[in-house]
């Protein structure tokens, strides 16, 4: 292998990355503020005791989790302006977008969370003569949070990996511009691998957060 790696050229290209870089955030940030709030709403109407709740979030869920992000992005920013006449800004389109698909995965992590609340704790809330809003939002939310954090965690950095499927919708993230940048310096290969690198940078502190979440937790069981 003769090739020569040559990172010079991207020296004049750095206010072009971190604007990249910061679309890229801030698809990541808000479809996880999306996906946190509303996962917990979707969950408790997928557990709800009437159907004409339960069954819509339920479809919900298996749509967005049956189906490829890629297409769930391309759908959104093509098929929405045309049935319903709905032009959004594209990045608002890529919140949406990504905020839905991960509410759909959050909802199924909070569910385990919640199915594993002790009978005894609800109990508990009933006899304090605590009201229904009132037991979901003391008991119910901070133990479900509790137990679903390090998957709701893994769930946020598969959404600021998946966040680069919107350069296929021409968004400037960090991956489009990093595709412009290859195509125009023919340099794919310095490119790639630094948009790799970063995308590993960002994405390593949290998976190691998860692991000490995992960790304290199997500690507290050992208790």
């Amino acid at each position: 292998m003769n090739y020569q790696f040559d990172f010079h050229f991207l020296n004049g290209s750095l206010p072009a990355l971190l604007d990249g870089l910061k679309v890229t955030l801030e698809l990541a940030l808000v479809a996880n503020l999306i996906g946190l709030t509303c996962g917990f709403v979707l969950c408790l109407m997928a557990l709800s005791r009437w159907w004409v709740i339960r069954w819509p979030a339920q479809l919900f869920i298996e749509f967005f989790r049956c189906t490829p992000a890629l297409l769930q992005i391309v759908w959104f920013f093509y098929c929405v302006p045309m049935l319903f006449n709905v032009f959004i800004d594209p990045i608002a389109m890529g919140f949406l977008a990504l905020g839905l698909n991960l509410t759909a995965f959050n909802a199924e992590a909070y569910r385990a969370g919640v199915q594993a609340v002790p009978r005894e704790h609800l109990d508990a809330a009933i006899a304090l003569g605590l009201k229904g809003w009132q037991r979901t939002l003391y008991v119910v939310l901070p133990q479900s949070l509790r137990s679903a954090l390090p998957v709701l965690i893994t769930n946020g950095i598969g959404t600021l990996q998946q966040s680069a499927l919107v350069a296929i919708v021409a968004v400037a993230d960090l991956m489009y511009v990093g595709k412009s940048l290859a195509t125009e310096a023919y340099r794919p290969l310095e490119t790639y691998t630094l948009i790799a690198l970063v995308y590993f940078a960002l994405s390593l502190p949290v998976a190691q957060l998860v692991q000490w979440f995992e960790r304290r937790q199997d500690l507290a069981a050992q208790r």
